[in-house]
This record gives structure tokens, sequence and C-alpha cells, in this order.
């Protein structure tokens, strides 16, 4: 693994300019990193890594590498691109083992940050290592959001997210579990209690239904309850899952591991969501893809699809009359997430759009001043390491504001 990583080092040209880092979401200084590690500096590397991206050990492992970084670099336009993802998780990893806690003067403020996912946890490391002090509420009994209950074991071991916590604790955040803002607590509530602000991180977890006729049926799952725990649904031997994005090959793979002998994939037209490597893998792990089918209705015996018609580009022009039964023991709904609505409905001058994500300004602060938000509350579903970038950005206007506001 070790000789890997340094032969992926020694590949990188160190440009002038890097495109690998404007490829990056979060514009991680890549060659800086790269030639650090050649120098066996490999703590310092892994500070720039943290201070930059808290949760690089994270996205090292899920982020879509062929889309940003390695799909940036000058060296995969004739050849293979380096790797940075491989060389990020070994200085990651072992940054988090040998990093040294921030000791900041505490400015003797308290900030509330309701969501323990990947902005949650980004914008409460950002704050509490500039001196405030952070509370942490999460409506599930453990951490992580998203990266916990959405992403399978394989891909995010589970012991990682173990380690953040222990880190979280370390800095001397405090974490509230199976506590929910917007029911028995509401944000009205946190100011009370002497909070300058607040951070929404809660992400998108609620599954957006196809609001066809047979969703209710009890061999009938959504994506994303599926991958909270895959063990709680039984599937039967074949499984048919309406989607394919990332969250459906996570999905898809899953459901193989756990005992499905056949697993197919359906897409109304030609196109894939998904990322062409999540792809690969999911066929290398025998999922199958059909294209062209747009979901009518669900039976207890599986999906019914109508047949798409196609021009000559493969554009979808219309769907045929005829309706298809496609046997199978389970159906697995996977099409995307939306935000919760809860804490919309229960705080006053919190408002969102007609999609459910938060409104905020150019400086991620809600229609309720004092409130903030990033993440997949205000972008809806997109990836961990942009819910991190947006989750910095909040947490420093959080730091203005209450600088401003006494």
């Amino acid at each position: 693994m070790e000789l890997h990583i340094v032969s992926e080092a020694n590949r990188c040209l160190n440009c002038k300019k890097p495109m690998c880092q404007q490829g990056c979401p979060i514009h991680t200084s890549i060659p800086q990193v790269i030639q650090l590690f050649k120098q066996n500096k490999h703590t310092e590397a892994g500070q720039i890594l943290f201070e930059n991206n808290p949760l690089s050990a994270i996205c090292a492992l899920i982020c879509n590498h062929e889309q940003q970084c390695a799909g940036h670099c000058v060296l995969g336009k004739k050849s293979t691109p380096v790797h940075f993802s491989s060389i990020e998780n070994y200085i990651s990893e072992m940054y988090l083992d040998r990093m040294t806690l921030p000791k900041p003067e505490l400015k003797g403020k308290k900030v509330a940050v309701i969501g323990a996912g990947p902005a949650g946890i980004a914008a409460a490391i950002t704050l509490a290592s500039q001196g405030y002090g952070v509370t942490i509420f999460e409506w599930h009994s453990q951490i992580g959001g998203i990266m916990r209950y959405g992403i399978p074991e394989f891909r995010l071991p589970k012991s990682l997210l173990a380690r953040y916590q222990k880190l979280l604790e370390a800095m001397g955040i405090q974490i509230r579990l199976n506590t929910t803002i917007g029911t028995v607590l509401l944000i009205d509530n946190l100011f009370r209690d002497g909070y300058a602000s607040v951070f929404i991180g809660t992400g998108a977890e609620k599954p957006r239904c196809l609001g066809i006729q047979g969703e209710s049926l009890g061999n009938v799952h959504f994506g994303l309850n599926y991958l909270a725990n895959p063990a709680a649904h039984p599937l039967g031997n074949t499984v048919a899952v309406i989607g394919m994005g990332n969250a459906a090959m996570d999905v898809a793979r899953t459901a193989l591991r756990n005992g499905s002998r056949r697993v197919i994939l359906f897409s109304r037209d030609n196109t894939i969501a998904a990322s062409s490597n999540e792809v690969d893998y999911a066929r290398l792990d025998g999922a199958e893809f059909v294209f062209g089918k747009q979901i009518h209705h669900i039976t207890e015996k599986g999906p019914v699809f109508q047949n798409a018609i196609m021009d000559e580009s493969g554009t979808v022009t219309g769907y045929e009359d005829a309706l298809e039964l496609v046997e199978a023991d389970s159906t697995i709904i996977s099409i995307s997430q939306v935000p919760r609505t809860k804490l919309v409905r229960t705080t006053d001058g919190l408002q969102s759009t007609e999609g459910g994500v938060l409104i905020v300004d150019e400086n991620y602060m809600t229609t309720r001043p004092g409130v903030f938000a990033a993440g997949d509350v205000v972008t809806g579903a997109k990836t961990v390491v942009h819910a991190v970038e947006g989750a910095k950005n909040a947490a420093f206007a959080m730091m203005r504001y209450m600088e401003q506001n006494g």
C-alpha cells in the first residue's frame, strides 16, 4: 500500500497552475500536500489537509474523484491521472492519530449545531477550533448523518466515524444524541438558553417518493431507509431498484452483499446519474442495468413499467401505452432525497423554498436572524465535500455575526 502511494506521489508534475486543486470543491492544496509527503513531512501535510477539510479522511474514501481531483489532473488527458485520494487517505488517517488539538483562546460564547452529519461536524470543528463553545444536537443515536445511515460499510467504515466522535469530544464539543430540535426543544429555546447563534446542518434525509400506486406495499422500500439498516429489510432473491444515481448503486451493491441473488436497476431514459466508477463497481458486483423504463405503478409481484419511445439520438419522446410487469420479490425506490420540514414548521421566521431547502443569503444566514445553515439542507442532495465547504464558510460567517452582535 505504502509503495503504491509513493509511486503515485512521484508521478505528480507539481503544476504551477494545479487543475486538480481547481477541480476539488474545497480547493485542497494538492501539489503542496504531495510535496510535503515526498519530504516525509507527513504531520505538516496532514495539518494542511485537516485545516482545509476537517473530513479529509472521509472524503478521501467517498469523493467522486474521477470528476474532481483525478478528473482534472493534466496527466489524465493522455495517460492515467494521479490518484491523490490514496495519498490523502494515508496522510489523513495517520494525522487523526497524531494531531495536536488546538488550544484557542476561549470566546465565552456558545453555539448550537443541529445535525451531526458532514455539515454539522465540519461546522462544529471549525467553530470549536476558534474558541467557541459548541453543542451538537443529533436526532439519531449516533453521529454521522448520511455518512453513517446512507453510505455502506464497505465504502465508509463506521470505525472512522467513531474516531471522529472521539475527536469532537476531545475538542470539548458536547454531543446530545437522540435529541430532535423542532419537537420538545425548539430553536427559540436555544436562544433562550444563551446560544449566540445556531447552525442547521440537518441534511436531506427524507426519501423522495414517486407518488404512484403501490409505494405503501410491504415489499416496497425507499433506498435511504434500506441503507440505514439493511438487516431490517429482507428483500428476497430478486430486487428491482428504481433509479441509477450513486445512492442506487449503493443500494444494489448492499442488496447483493446481503443475500439477494439478482438486482436490476431501472432508468426511464438512456442515462445514468451515478459516477462511472460507482457504476463499474456495481456491475462488478453483479448488478444489472435496464434502460428506457418509466415506472407506472408497483404491485406485490413487482414494478410495472411503460417502455420509452426514443428518437435516433436516444432522446425520450414519449412512452408506450402497454404496461410490462417485471417480477421481483422487492422493489426499492432510490431517486433522491429532500430535507425534512420540522424546523421550518416550528421556527418563526425560518423559510424554505417549495422544494424544502432552507433559504440563505450570501453569508449563509437563513431568514431567521442568528440562524445559519449549509449542506444538503440548503443545496439539496449533493456530496460530503460540498457540505463541508459550505459548513466552513457558514462557520466563519457565524463568527463575524457573533463578534458584530456582542
